[in-house]
């Protein structure tokens, strides 16, 4: 039994994480800010720490006496200052890198993300293809992604990186429930007609591979992608999750470019506003929707035994499950 500390761990991923690492028999703590919602991770025997990845001094106090962390925490969006990405996701690695280290911590997984390999892919995209992060997001976590996995390098420190595609499950507040919501309201258009190639990837085959991550003896020096290992596109995607709503399927669709133009007008808005919210259309949701957006698992197959173990129909009963507990009663 390993003592396992997760930053982020009370959001969407880092609860799951939480969830599934307890039920191996670690001892887990859980990285969180004293403002932080604990929602979703309140019923869970977590011991909870209290810190900023962004306040160094706070994240060496809080990895004193672990074995293994995992990194999940950061900022996550299609819409922000590359400013603000660098500080939190590039100077917040860093700072829990340099305090694992100096607490004498063996392993760190650092959750990184496939946008770092942009869109617009002819074929499955692996861990050694093009890096071509073309957003502030992408571009902070390649960033933070090549700092870490050198400073393993360089260092007596084993790092292993995980790449997720477009995560979804129960509990996601930010994706799922958003666009299940636009399906019952019946305001949701494809783009592309749908046809664009995607890669969901089930929050709970995501924190399968992570765990294999933290205890694989070849894991440490490698980058491994995680997906559900599909090759679906987005009509079929959301038709069966409308299927499984008992929902009529989308009619709508826009063609890329002119998606492409409403983002940039729906963003040159908001930046002359000084809004602090994403507008509903932006480019990269747009480069998300309407292009090939594809990656290969085979790495994380060979290396770490990985292999999803939720399937796409019983992944989608599950998060409308939870979507239905939350909102038919409202």
């Amino acid at each position: 039994m390993a003592k396992v500390l997760i930053t982020g761990a009370n959001g969407f991923i880092g609860s799951h994480l939480v969830d599934k690492f307890l039920k191996e028999g670690h001892k887990v703590y859980g990285l969180v800010r004293t403002t932080s919602d604990l929602s979703l991770i309140n019923h869970l025997e977590v011991s909870l720490k209290y810190g900023d990845i962004t306040d160094y001094y706070s994240v060496e106090k809080a990895l004193q006496n672990i074995d293994i962390v995992v990194h999940n925490a950061g900022l996550a969006s299609d819409w922000g200052s590359l400013e603000l990405f660098r500080k939190i996701n590039l100077e917040g690695t860093r700072n829990v890198a340099e305090a694992a280290m100096k607490n004498g911590i063996s392993r760190i997984v650092y959750m990184s993300t496939t946008a770092i390999h942009g869109f617009n892919h002819n074929h499955p995209q692996s861990e050694d293809d093009r890096k071509d992060p073309v957003f502030n997001y992408g571009l902070s976590k390649l960033e933070a992604e090549n700092w870490i996995m050198n400073f393993g390098n360089t260092n007596n420190i084993e790092v292993t990186s995980i790449r997720p595609g477009n995560v979804f499950g129960p509990g996601d507040h930010t994706f799922m429930e958003k666009y299940m919501k636009a399906l019952v309201s019946g305001k949701i258009a494809y783009v592309n007609r749908g046809l664009s190639l995607t890669c969901p990837t089930y929050v709970e085959n995501l924190v399968h591979g992570v765990l294999l991550a933290s205890i694989h003896k070849n894991a440490p020096g490698h980058a491994f992608i995680i997906t559900d290992g599909l090759q679906i596109n987005w009509r079929q995607f959301t038709e069966a999750i409308a299927d499984e709503m008992h929902l009529p399927h989308p009619k709508l669709t826009i063609p890329f470019r002119l998606s492409l133009f409403l983002a940039w007008l729906s963003e040159g808005i908001y930046k002359l506003a000084a809004a602090r919210n994403a507008p509903l259309i932006t480019k990269y949701r747009m480069y998300n929707a309407g292009t090939n957006y594809i990656f290969s698992i085979q790495k994380a197959k060979d290396i770490l035994g990985f292999k999803p173990a939720v399937g796409l129909k019983e992944a989608i009963e599950k998060t409308v499950h939870w979507f239905r507990e939350g909102h038919e009663s409202n």
